[in-house]
Protein backbone atom coordinates (compact mmCIF):
# COMPACT_ATOMS: atom_id res chain seq x y z
CA UNK A 1 0.00 0.00 0.00
CA UNK A 2 1.32 3.20 -1.18
CA UNK A 3 1.79 5.98 1.21
CA UNK A 4 -0.69 9.01 0.73
CA UNK A 5 0.97 12.32 -0.09
CA UNK A 6 -0.13 15.18 2.10
CA UNK A 7 -0.24 18.76 0.63
CA UNK A 8 0.51 21.98 2.45
CA UNK A 9 -2.50 24.27 3.55
CA UNK A 10 -0.96 27.24 1.78
CA UNK A 11 -0.97 25.42 -1.49
CA UNK A 12 -4.57 24.48 -0.97
CA UNK A 13 -5.67 28.10 -0.44
CA UNK A 14 -3.76 29.20 -3.54
CA UNK A 15 -5.48 26.62 -5.62
CA UNK A 16 -8.91 27.66 -4.41
CA UNK A 17 -8.15 31.34 -5.22
CA UNK A 18 -7.02 30.55 -8.75
CA UNK A 19 -10.14 28.51 -9.34
CA UNK A 20 -12.42 31.35 -8.12
CA UNK A 21 -10.69 33.92 -10.29
CA UNK A 22 -11.07 31.77 -13.35
CA UNK A 23 -14.77 31.31 -12.79
CA UNK A 24 -15.32 35.09 -12.28
CA UNK A 25 -13.29 35.95 -15.34
CA UNK A 26 -15.20 33.54 -17.48
CA UNK A 27 -18.49 35.29 -16.42
CA UNK A 28 -17.32 38.83 -17.19
CA UNK A 29 -19.27 40.86 -19.92
CA UNK A 30 -16.63 41.49 -22.56
CA UNK A 31 -19.01 43.48 -24.87
CA UNK A 32 -18.64 46.69 -22.84
CA UNK A 33 -15.83 49.13 -23.00
CA UNK A 34 -13.62 49.71 -20.08
CA UNK A 35 -14.54 52.13 -17.38
CA UNK A 36 -16.16 52.62 -14.00
CA UNK A 37 -19.82 51.96 -13.65
CA UNK A 38 -21.64 53.72 -10.82
CA UNK A 39 -24.56 51.71 -9.80
CA UNK A 40 -26.05 54.33 -7.35
CA UNK A 41 -25.20 57.86 -6.02
CA UNK A 42 -26.11 59.78 -2.88
CA UNK A 43 -28.23 62.95 -3.46
CA UNK A 44 -28.66 65.16 -0.36
CA UNK A 45 -32.12 66.79 -0.11
CA UNK A 46 -33.21 69.44 2.42
CA UNK A 47 -36.26 68.75 4.38
CA UNK A 48 -39.23 70.94 3.37
CA UNK A 49 -39.73 73.80 5.83
CA UNK A 50 -42.93 74.07 7.74
CA UNK A 51 -45.25 76.94 6.52
CA UNK A 52 -48.13 78.79 8.05
CA UNK A 53 -51.21 78.48 5.91
CA UNK A 54 -53.66 81.39 5.84
CA UNK A 55 -57.17 80.88 4.71
CA UNK A 56 -57.91 84.39 3.30
CA UNK A 57 -61.53 85.38 3.06
CA UNK A 58 -62.47 87.02 -0.28
CA UNK A 59 -63.14 90.78 -0.14
CA UNK A 60 -66.79 91.82 -0.31
CA UNK A 61 -67.86 92.99 -3.74
CA UNK A 62 -68.58 96.76 -3.94
CA UNK A 63 -71.77 97.16 -5.92
CA UNK A 64 -72.04 100.97 -5.45
CA UNK A 65 -71.31 103.27 -8.38
CA UNK A 66 -68.71 105.95 -7.88
CA UNK A 67 -69.94 109.33 -9.06
CA UNK A 68 -67.29 110.95 -11.21
CA UNK A 69 -67.42 114.76 -11.29
CA UNK A 70 -65.80 116.31 -14.32
CA UNK A 71 -64.90 119.99 -14.22
CA UNK A 72 -64.50 120.99 -17.86
CA UNK A 73 -63.13 124.53 -18.24
CA UNK A 74 -64.80 127.03 -20.50
CA UNK A 75 -63.49 126.62 -24.00
CA UNK A 76 -63.97 130.28 -24.85
CA UNK A 77 -60.46 131.62 -24.67
CA UNK A 78 -61.12 135.28 -25.44
CA UNK A 79 -60.98 137.29 -22.24
CA UNK A 80 -62.18 140.83 -21.74
CA UNK A 81 -59.52 143.27 -20.65
CA UNK A 82 -59.98 146.73 -19.28
CA UNK A 83 -58.34 149.34 -21.52
CA UNK A 84 -54.78 149.79 -20.44
CA UNK A 85 -51.27 148.63 -21.03
CA UNK A 86 -50.19 145.08 -21.68
CA UNK A 87 -47.54 144.12 -19.16
CA UNK A 88 -45.51 140.94 -19.56
CA UNK A 89 -45.50 139.11 -16.24
CA UNK A 90 -43.84 135.98 -14.94
CA UNK A 91 -45.91 133.00 -16.05
CA UNK A 92 -45.64 129.40 -14.99
CA UNK A 93 -44.96 127.48 -18.17
CA UNK A 94 -46.33 124.00 -18.84
CA UNK A 95 -43.37 121.64 -18.79
CA UNK A 96 -44.95 119.64 -21.59
CA UNK A 97 -44.47 122.47 -24.07
CA UNK A 98 -41.59 124.51 -25.38
CA UNK A 99 -41.08 127.94 -23.84
CA UNK A 100 -40.18 130.85 -26.08
CA UNK A 101 -39.32 134.31 -24.83
CA UNK A 102 -41.98 136.32 -26.65
CA UNK A 103 -41.45 140.07 -26.81
CA UNK A 104 -42.86 143.04 -28.66
CA UNK A 105 -42.35 146.71 -29.48
CA UNK A 106 -45.36 148.89 -30.21
CA UNK A 107 -44.85 152.40 -31.61
CA UNK A 108 -47.03 155.07 -33.15
CA UNK A 109 -47.97 158.72 -33.44
CA UNK A 110 -51.28 160.58 -33.14
CA UNK A 111 -53.23 163.64 -34.13
CA UNK A 112 -52.67 165.55 -30.86
CA UNK A 113 -48.91 165.38 -31.34
CA UNK A 114 -49.13 162.11 -29.46
CA UNK A 115 -45.97 159.99 -29.37
CA UNK A 116 -46.63 156.43 -28.30
CA UNK A 117 -44.10 153.71 -27.60
CA UNK A 118 -44.50 150.52 -25.60
CA UNK A 119 -42.23 147.54 -25.19
CA UNK A 120 -42.27 144.24 -23.37
CA UNK A 121 -39.26 141.93 -23.32
CA UNK A 122 -38.89 138.66 -21.44
CA UNK A 123 -35.83 136.59 -20.53
CA UNK A 124 -35.33 133.23 -18.85
CA UNK A 125 -36.15 129.57 -19.34
CA UNK A 126 -39.71 129.83 -18.07
CA UNK A 127 -39.13 127.16 -15.42
CA UNK A 128 -36.55 128.19 -12.86
CA UNK A 129 -35.96 131.88 -13.62
CA UNK A 130 -37.48 134.71 -15.58
CA UNK A 131 -37.05 138.44 -16.08
CA UNK A 132 -39.59 140.78 -17.67
CA UNK A 133 -39.03 144.35 -18.78
CA UNK A 134 -41.95 146.65 -19.52
CA UNK A 135 -41.77 150.29 -20.62
CA UNK A 136 -44.26 152.82 -21.95
CA UNK A 137 -44.32 156.47 -22.94
CA UNK A 138 -47.31 158.45 -24.17
CA UNK A 139 -48.23 162.12 -24.28
CA UNK A 140 -50.71 164.50 -25.88
CA UNK A 141 -51.11 168.23 -26.45
CA UNK A 142 -54.74 169.43 -26.57
CA UNK A 143 -56.28 172.52 -28.14
CA UNK A 144 -56.58 174.48 -24.88
CA UNK A 145 -53.65 176.29 -23.35
CA UNK A 146 -51.60 173.94 -21.16
CA UNK A 147 -53.95 171.02 -21.91
CA UNK A 148 -51.17 168.50 -22.22
CA UNK A 149 -49.64 165.61 -20.36
CA UNK A 150 -46.92 162.95 -20.57
CA UNK A 151 -46.82 159.62 -18.82
CA UNK A 152 -43.64 157.53 -18.66
CA UNK A 153 -43.21 154.28 -16.79
CA UNK A 154 -40.77 151.39 -16.67
CA UNK A 155 -40.90 148.19 -14.67
CA UNK A 156 -38.48 145.32 -14.18
CA UNK A 157 -39.92 142.16 -12.62
CA UNK A 158 -38.28 138.79 -12.13
CA UNK A 159 -38.55 135.49 -10.33
CA UNK A 160 -36.11 132.77 -9.32
CA UNK A 161 -36.71 129.28 -7.96
CA UNK A 162 -34.17 128.16 -5.38
CA UNK A 163 -34.08 124.54 -4.28
CA UNK A 164 -37.12 122.39 -4.87
CA UNK A 165 -39.76 124.35 -3.00
CA UNK A 166 -38.96 128.05 -2.92
CA UNK A 167 -39.58 130.93 -5.32
CA UNK A 168 -38.34 134.51 -5.00
CA UNK A 169 -40.10 137.44 -6.69
CA UNK A 170 -38.67 140.93 -7.08
CA UNK A 171 -39.71 144.07 -8.93
CA UNK A 172 -38.36 147.56 -9.45
CA UNK A 173 -40.30 150.32 -11.18
CA UNK A 174 -40.51 154.00 -11.98
CA UNK A 175 -43.44 156.20 -13.00
CA UNK A 176 -43.43 159.84 -13.99
CA UNK A 177 -46.63 161.76 -14.71
CA UNK A 178 -46.55 165.36 -15.92
CA UNK A 179 -49.47 167.64 -16.62
CA UNK A 180 -50.67 171.21 -16.06
CA UNK A 181 -53.48 172.82 -14.09
CA UNK A 182 -55.22 174.14 -17.21
CA UNK A 183 -58.71 174.26 -15.66
CA UNK A 184 -58.64 177.86 -14.41
CA UNK A 185 -61.66 180.11 -14.91
CA UNK A 186 -61.83 182.46 -16.69
CA UNK A 187 -59.40 181.41 -19.40
CA UNK A 188 -58.18 185.01 -19.70
CA UNK A 189 -56.15 184.59 -16.52
CA UNK A 190 -52.39 184.32 -16.94
CA UNK A 191 -50.00 182.23 -14.85
CA UNK A 192 -46.30 181.42 -15.00
CA UNK A 193 -45.59 177.98 -16.41
CA UNK A 194 -43.99 176.76 -13.20
CA UNK A 195 -47.09 177.55 -11.14
CA UNK A 196 -49.25 175.38 -13.41
CA UNK A 197 -46.94 172.42 -13.76
CA UNK A 198 -47.83 169.15 -11.99
CA UNK A 199 -45.13 166.52 -11.77
CA UNK A 200 -45.38 163.24 -9.85
CA UNK A 201 -42.50 160.79 -9.78
CA UNK A 202 -42.76 157.42 -8.04
CA UNK A 203 -40.06 154.81 -7.47
CA UNK A 204 -41.30 151.40 -6.36
CA UNK A 205 -39.68 148.22 -5.13
CA UNK A 206 -41.02 144.84 -4.13
CA UNK A 207 -39.46 141.65 -2.72
CA UNK A 208 -41.41 138.49 -1.91
CA UNK A 209 -40.93 134.77 -1.46
CA UNK A 210 -43.24 131.78 -1.16
CA UNK A 211 -43.09 128.01 -1.00
CA UNK A 212 -44.30 126.27 -4.15
CA UNK A 213 -45.75 123.26 -2.34
CA UNK A 214 -46.99 122.90 1.20
CA UNK A 215 -44.43 121.89 3.79
CA UNK A 216 -44.59 118.57 5.61
CA UNK A 217 -46.55 120.39 8.32
CA UNK A 218 -49.13 121.72 5.83
CA UNK A 219 -47.85 125.31 5.87
CA UNK A 220 -48.03 127.84 3.06
CA UNK A 221 -46.31 131.20 3.47
CA UNK A 222 -45.58 134.18 1.24
CA UNK A 223 -43.98 137.19 3.04
CA UNK A 224 -43.74 140.41 1.05
CA UNK A 225 -42.11 143.84 1.39
CA UNK A 226 -43.16 146.83 -0.73
CA UNK A 227 -41.69 150.35 -0.73
CA UNK A 228 -42.96 153.34 -2.75
CA UNK A 229 -41.41 156.81 -2.73
CA UNK A 230 -43.36 159.73 -4.25
CA UNK A 231 -42.09 163.22 -5.06
CA UNK A 232 -44.02 166.11 -6.63
CA UNK A 233 -40.93 168.16 -7.60
CA UNK A 234 -42.09 170.88 -5.15
CA UNK A 235 -40.02 169.47 -2.29
CA UNK A 236 -42.96 167.44 -1.00
CA UNK A 237 -42.15 163.76 -0.64
CA UNK A 238 -43.76 160.64 0.79
CA UNK A 239 -42.57 157.12 1.48
CA UNK A 240 -44.90 154.14 1.89
CA UNK A 241 -43.59 150.87 3.34
CA UNK A 242 -45.71 147.74 3.67
CA UNK A 243 -44.70 144.45 5.30
CA UNK A 244 -47.17 141.63 4.73
CA UNK A 245 -46.74 138.26 6.51
CA UNK A 246 -49.51 135.82 5.51
CA UNK A 247 -49.43 132.23 6.74
CA UNK A 248 -51.82 129.33 6.11
CA UNK A 249 -52.01 125.97 7.91
CA UNK A 250 -53.91 123.13 6.26
CA UNK A 251 -55.85 120.81 8.57
CA UNK A 252 -57.15 117.68 6.90
CA UNK A 253 -58.72 117.93 3.48
CA UNK A 254 -61.36 120.61 3.96
CA UNK A 255 -60.10 122.93 6.72
CA UNK A 256 -57.34 125.52 6.87
CA UNK A 257 -56.32 128.31 9.23
CA UNK A 258 -55.08 131.71 8.08
CA UNK A 259 -52.98 134.01 10.20
CA UNK A 260 -51.91 137.21 8.46
CA UNK A 261 -50.01 140.17 9.90
CA UNK A 262 -49.61 143.47 8.02
CA UNK A 263 -47.64 146.62 8.87
CA UNK A 264 -48.21 149.78 6.81
CA UNK A 265 -46.07 152.85 7.52
CA UNK A 266 -46.32 156.17 5.65
CA UNK A 267 -44.04 159.13 6.25
CA UNK A 268 -44.89 162.48 4.64
CA UNK A 269 -42.37 165.30 4.45
CA UNK A 270 -44.14 168.54 3.39
CA UNK A 271 -42.14 171.47 2.12
CA UNK A 272 -41.06 173.72 4.98
CA UNK A 273 -42.89 171.66 7.63
CA UNK A 274 -42.08 168.84 9.98
CA UNK A 275 -42.52 165.31 8.73
CA UNK A 276 -45.18 163.12 10.30
CA UNK A 277 -46.12 159.44 10.20
CA UNK A 278 -49.34 157.67 9.29
CA UNK A 279 -49.21 154.14 10.70
CA UNK A 280 -51.59 151.22 10.37
CA UNK A 281 -51.32 147.53 11.17
CA UNK A 282 -53.76 144.66 11.50
CA UNK A 283 -54.06 140.91 12.08
CA UNK A 284 -56.30 138.66 9.98
CA UNK A 285 -56.99 135.31 11.73
CA UNK A 286 -59.62 133.18 10.01
CA UNK A 287 -60.77 129.59 9.47
CA UNK A 288 -61.34 128.28 5.94
CA UNK A 289 -63.71 125.54 4.90
CA UNK A 290 -63.44 124.27 1.34
CA UNK A 291 -65.29 121.50 -0.47
CA UNK A 292 -66.11 121.08 -4.17
CA UNK A 293 -69.29 123.12 -3.67
CA UNK A 294 -68.56 125.38 -0.68
CA UNK A 295 -65.73 127.82 -0.06
CA UNK A 296 -66.21 129.68 3.22
CA UNK A 297 -64.05 131.87 5.43
CA UNK A 298 -64.87 133.06 8.94
CA UNK A 299 -62.62 135.39 10.88
CA UNK A 300 -61.96 138.81 12.30
CA UNK A 301 -59.55 141.64 11.49
CA UNK A 302 -58.32 143.54 14.59
CA UNK A 303 -56.84 146.81 13.29
CA UNK A 304 -54.91 149.73 14.75
CA UNK A 305 -55.16 153.05 12.91
CA UNK A 306 -52.54 155.37 14.45
CA UNK A 307 -53.11 153.73 17.85
CA UNK A 308 -56.91 153.80 17.45
CA UNK A 309 -58.32 150.29 17.67
CA UNK A 310 -61.07 149.02 15.38
CA UNK A 311 -62.43 145.49 15.09
CA UNK A 312 -63.65 144.45 11.62
CA UNK A 313 -65.50 141.27 10.62
CA UNK A 314 -64.16 139.04 7.87
CA UNK A 315 -66.78 136.50 6.80
CA UNK A 316 -67.02 135.34 3.16
CA UNK A 317 -68.80 132.44 1.47
CA UNK A 318 -69.19 131.01 -2.05
CA UNK A 319 -71.75 128.24 -2.58
CA UNK A 320 -71.77 126.57 -6.01
CA UNK A 321 -73.83 123.96 -7.76
CA UNK A 322 -72.21 120.63 -8.59
CA UNK A 323 -71.64 121.66 -12.22
CA UNK A 324 -70.13 125.03 -11.17
CA UNK A 325 -72.53 126.93 -13.44
CA UNK A 326 -74.09 128.92 -10.62
CA UNK A 327 -72.45 130.37 -7.51
CA UNK A 328 -74.04 132.31 -4.69
CA UNK A 329 -71.79 134.80 -2.90
CA UNK A 330 -72.22 136.61 0.41
CA UNK A 331 -69.98 138.39 2.85
CA UNK A 332 -69.51 140.80 5.72
CA UNK A 333 -66.04 142.23 5.84
CA UNK A 334 -64.18 145.37 6.83
CA UNK A 335 -60.77 146.94 6.36
CA UNK A 336 -58.82 150.20 6.50
CA UNK A 337 -57.94 151.94 3.25
CA UNK A 338 -54.83 154.04 3.72
CA UNK A 339 -55.21 157.70 2.73
CA UNK A 340 -51.86 158.84 1.37
CA UNK A 341 -50.62 161.57 -0.92
CA UNK A 342 -49.99 158.86 -3.52
CA UNK A 343 -53.55 157.54 -3.33
CA UNK A 344 -55.15 161.00 -3.50
CA UNK A 345 -52.98 162.03 -6.46
CA UNK A 346 -53.94 158.86 -8.32
CA UNK A 347 -57.62 159.82 -7.91
CA UNK A 348 -57.24 163.52 -8.74
CA UNK A 349 -53.86 164.84 -9.94
CA UNK A 350 -54.90 168.48 -9.51
CA UNK A 351 -55.12 168.40 -5.71
CA UNK A 352 -53.28 170.56 -3.21
CA UNK A 353 -51.24 168.70 -0.61
CA UNK A 354 -53.48 168.16 2.45
CA UNK A 355 -52.21 169.22 5.85
CA UNK A 356 -53.67 166.18 7.65
CA UNK A 357 -54.63 162.66 6.63
CA UNK A 358 -57.43 160.44 7.93
CA UNK A 359 -57.58 156.80 6.85
CA UNK A 360 -60.90 155.47 5.58
CA UNK A 361 -62.69 152.72 7.50
CA UNK A 362 -64.78 150.58 5.16
CA UNK A 363 -67.34 147.98 6.17
CA UNK A 364 -69.08 145.97 3.43
CA UNK A 365 -72.16 143.76 3.56
CA UNK A 366 -72.95 142.16 0.22
CA UNK A 367 -74.71 139.32 -1.55
CA UNK A 368 -74.66 138.27 -5.16
CA UNK A 369 -74.36 135.51 -7.69
CA UNK A 370 -72.47 134.58 -10.82
CA UNK A 371 -72.71 131.81 -13.39
CA UNK A 372 -72.83 130.70 -16.98
CA UNK A 373 -75.58 129.66 -19.38
CA UNK A 374 -74.50 127.30 -22.12
CA UNK A 375 -70.98 127.56 -23.44
CA UNK A 376 -70.85 131.25 -24.31
CA UNK A 377 -72.98 133.39 -21.97
CA UNK A 378 -71.83 134.50 -18.49
CA UNK A 379 -73.35 136.80 -15.89
CA UNK A 380 -72.67 138.26 -12.44
CA UNK A 381 -74.50 140.59 -10.06
CA UNK A 382 -73.91 141.91 -6.56
CA UNK A 383 -75.68 144.28 -4.19
CA UNK A 384 -73.90 145.79 -1.22
CA UNK A 385 -74.65 147.98 1.77
CA UNK A 386 -71.45 149.71 2.77
CA UNK A 387 -70.47 152.12 5.53
CA UNK A 388 -67.52 154.50 5.12
CA UNK A 389 -65.84 156.67 7.73
CA UNK A 390 -63.45 159.49 6.77
CA UNK A 391 -64.07 159.26 3.02
CA UNK A 392 -61.97 161.88 1.11
CA UNK A 393 -63.94 164.19 -1.23
CA UNK A 394 -62.69 166.77 -3.74
CA UNK A 395 -63.88 170.37 -4.17
CA UNK A 396 -62.51 173.31 -6.14
CA UNK A 397 -60.50 175.79 -4.08
CA UNK A 398 -62.35 179.12 -4.20
CA UNK A 399 -60.42 180.73 -1.34
CA UNK A 400 -58.24 182.78 -3.72
CA UNK A 401 -60.01 184.52 -6.60
CA UNK A 402 -56.82 184.98 -8.59
CA UNK A 403 -56.20 181.21 -8.57
CA UNK A 404 -59.13 180.53 -10.90
CA UNK A 405 -60.24 177.52 -8.78
CA UNK A 406 -57.87 175.35 -10.76
CA UNK A 407 -56.71 173.46 -7.64
CA UNK A 408 -58.75 170.97 -5.62
CA UNK A 409 -58.69 170.65 -1.86
CA UNK A 410 -59.43 167.42 -0.01
CA UNK A 411 -62.18 167.33 2.61
CA UNK A 412 -63.24 164.35 4.72
CA UNK A 413 -66.74 163.06 5.24
CA UNK A 414 -66.90 161.51 8.74
CA UNK A 415 -69.80 159.15 7.92
CA UNK A 416 -71.30 157.94 4.69
CA UNK A 417 -73.60 155.08 3.66
CA UNK A 418 -73.30 153.63 0.18
CA UNK A 419 -75.77 151.35 -1.56
CA UNK A 420 -73.84 149.61 -4.32
CA UNK A 421 -75.08 147.53 -7.22
CA UNK A 422 -72.76 145.92 -9.73
CA UNK A 423 -73.52 143.68 -12.66
CA UNK A 424 -71.83 142.19 -15.69
CA UNK A 425 -72.93 140.12 -18.67
CA UNK A 426 -70.74 138.64 -21.35
CA UNK A 427 -70.93 136.61 -24.53
CA UNK A 428 -67.81 134.97 -25.96
CA UNK A 429 -67.13 132.62 -28.84
CA UNK A 430 -63.60 131.26 -28.56
CA UNK A 431 -61.17 133.94 -29.79
CA UNK A 432 -63.45 135.19 -32.54
CA UNK A 433 -66.01 137.28 -30.67
CA UNK A 434 -66.32 138.81 -27.21
CA UNK A 435 -68.81 141.30 -25.80
CA UNK A 436 -68.56 142.21 -22.11
CA UNK A 437 -70.68 144.90 -20.48
CA UNK A 438 -70.66 146.00 -16.84
CA UNK A 439 -72.43 148.56 -14.68
CA UNK A 440 -71.67 150.08 -11.26
CA UNK A 441 -74.24 152.12 -9.36
CA UNK A 442 -73.53 153.92 -6.07
CA UNK A 443 -76.06 155.84 -4.01
CA UNK A 444 -74.37 158.02 -1.39
CA UNK A 445 -76.52 158.82 1.64
CA UNK A 446 -76.20 159.66 5.32
CA UNK A 447 -73.56 162.38 4.90
CA UNK A 448 -73.20 164.48 8.06
CA UNK A 449 -70.85 167.32 7.01
CA UNK A 450 -70.97 167.65 3.21
CA UNK A 451 -74.12 168.13 1.14
CA UNK A 452 -72.99 165.79 -1.62
CA UNK A 453 -70.29 163.23 -2.31
CA UNK A 454 -68.13 165.76 -4.17
CA UNK A 455 -66.25 164.20 -7.08
CA UNK A 456 -67.53 160.61 -6.70
CA UNK A 457 -69.25 159.00 -9.71
CA UNK A 458 -72.79 157.71 -9.03
CA UNK A 459 -73.29 155.55 -12.16
CA UNK A 460 -70.72 154.07 -14.51
CA UNK A 461 -71.10 151.76 -17.53
CA UNK A 462 -68.30 150.04 -19.47
CA UNK A 463 -68.57 147.86 -22.55
CA UNK A 464 -65.78 146.10 -24.43
CA UNK A 465 -66.12 144.47 -27.87
CA UNK A 466 -63.52 142.29 -29.61
CA UNK A 467 -64.16 140.75 -33.05
CA UNK A 468 -61.89 138.74 -35.32
CA UNK A 469 -63.26 139.86 -38.69
CA UNK A 470 -61.03 137.58 -40.73
CA UNK A 471 -57.98 135.48 -39.90
CA UNK A 472 -55.52 138.40 -39.63
CA UNK A 473 -57.88 141.34 -38.92
CA UNK A 474 -59.17 142.31 -35.47
CA UNK A 475 -61.69 144.96 -34.50
CA UNK A 476 -62.01 146.31 -30.97
CA UNK A 477 -64.22 148.93 -29.39
CA UNK A 478 -64.74 150.35 -25.91
CA UNK A 479 -67.61 152.42 -24.55
CA UNK A 480 -67.37 154.48 -21.36
CA UNK A 481 -70.37 156.27 -19.91
CA UNK A 482 -71.18 157.70 -16.50
CA UNK A 483 -73.56 160.09 -14.82
CA UNK A 484 -72.04 163.36 -13.75
CA UNK A 485 -70.47 163.65 -10.29
CA UNK A 486 -71.49 166.62 -8.19
CA UNK A 487 -69.20 169.57 -7.59
CA UNK A 488 -69.49 172.52 -5.22
CA UNK A 489 -69.83 176.00 -6.68
CA UNK A 490 -68.21 179.10 -5.24
CA UNK A 491 -71.39 180.03 -3.36
CA UNK A 492 -71.63 176.57 -1.80
CA UNK A 493 -74.47 175.34 -4.02
CA UNK A 494 -74.39 172.10 -5.96
CA UNK A 495 -73.33 171.89 -9.59
CA UNK A 496 -73.39 169.10 -12.15
CA UNK A 497 -70.78 168.67 -14.88
CA UNK A 498 -73.02 166.61 -17.19
CA UNK A 499 -72.72 162.99 -18.13
CA UNK A 500 -70.05 161.31 -20.22
CA UNK A 501 -70.33 159.17 -23.34
CA UNK A 502 -67.03 158.14 -24.91
CA UNK A 503 -66.73 155.58 -27.72
CA UNK A 504 -63.35 154.29 -28.85
CA UNK A 505 -62.66 151.97 -31.80
CA UNK A 506 -59.54 150.38 -33.21
CA UNK A 507 -58.23 148.00 -35.86
CA UNK A 508 -55.18 145.75 -35.97
CA UNK A 509 -54.13 143.52 -38.85
CA UNK A 510 -51.11 141.39 -39.70
CA UNK A 511 -48.93 142.24 -42.68
CA UNK A 512 -46.02 139.86 -42.06
CA UNK A 513 -45.24 137.07 -39.61
CA UNK A 514 -43.80 139.49 -37.04
CA UNK A 515 -45.31 142.84 -38.03
CA UNK A 516 -48.81 144.23 -37.38
CA UNK A 517 -50.38 147.58 -38.19
CA UNK A 518 -52.75 149.19 -35.66
CA UNK A 519 -54.86 152.30 -35.30
CA UNK A 520 -56.99 153.66 -32.46
CA UNK A 521 -59.78 156.28 -32.68
CA UNK A 522 -60.72 157.94 -29.38
CA UNK A 523 -63.88 159.89 -28.50
CA UNK A 524 -65.41 159.06 -31.87
CA UNK A 525 -68.46 161.29 -31.32
CA UNK A 526 -66.27 164.20 -30.14
CA UNK A 527 -68.27 164.38 -26.90
CA UNK A 528 -67.20 167.15 -24.53
CA UNK A 529 -67.36 166.14 -20.88
CA UNK A 530 -65.48 166.65 -17.62
CA UNK A 531 -64.30 164.14 -15.07
CA UNK A 532 -63.25 166.98 -12.77
CA UNK A 533 -64.96 170.34 -12.75
CA UNK A 534 -63.31 172.90 -15.11
CA UNK A 535 -61.14 170.21 -16.72
CA UNK A 536 -62.63 169.19 -20.09
CA UNK A 537 -61.19 166.10 -21.77
CA UNK A 538 -59.73 165.88 -25.26
CA UNK A 539 -62.09 165.73 -28.21
CA UNK A 540 -61.76 163.35 -31.15
CA UNK A 541 -58.23 162.08 -31.74
CA UNK A 542 -56.50 159.09 -33.26
CA UNK A 543 -53.22 157.21 -32.96
CA UNK A 544 -51.66 154.65 -35.31
CA UNK A 545 -48.49 152.68 -35.74
CA UNK A 546 -46.88 149.25 -35.90
CA UNK A 547 -46.32 146.30 -33.59
CA UNK A 548 -43.18 144.21 -34.02
CA UNK A 549 -43.21 140.86 -32.22
CA UNK A 550 -40.19 138.63 -31.84
CA UNK A 551 -38.87 135.68 -29.86
CA UNK A 552 -35.43 135.44 -28.27
CA UNK A 553 -33.48 132.33 -27.50
CA UNK A 554 -33.32 131.31 -23.86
Amino acid sequence: MKKMKIYSPKLLLLAVGILSFGIAYSQKDTTKKGGIEIISSFKPVLREAAKINFDASPAPIDTTKVKQVYDIPNQNLLFAFQPGSLKPLALGIDTGGKFNNSSYIKAGFGSLRTPFIQAGISFGDGKTAGLNLYAKHVGSDGKMDYQKFTNTEARLAGYFKSGNNMQWDAALGMKQFRTYRYGYQPQTLSFPDDSLKVNYQTISGRLAMHNINKTSFGLTYWPEVKIDVLSDKLKNSESNSVLNLPLQKTIGKVFAVNLGLTFDLTRLSPKGKSAFNNTMYYISPSVLFKTPNINAQAGIRPSWDNKTFKMFPNVLADISTSDKRFTFQAGWTGYIRKTTFMYLASQNPYIRLPETFSNTWIEERFAGFKGTVGDHFSYAAKVGFNKLNNQPLFINDYTTASDGAKTFIVVNEPEMDVVNFGGEVGYTVQEKFSLISGVQFNQYTGLTVNNKAWGLIPLEVKTALRVQVIKDLWLKSDLFAWSAPHYMKADGSTGNTGGAFDLNAGLEFKITKNLNLWTQFNNVFNKQYQRWNQYPVYGFNFVGGIVFSFDQKN
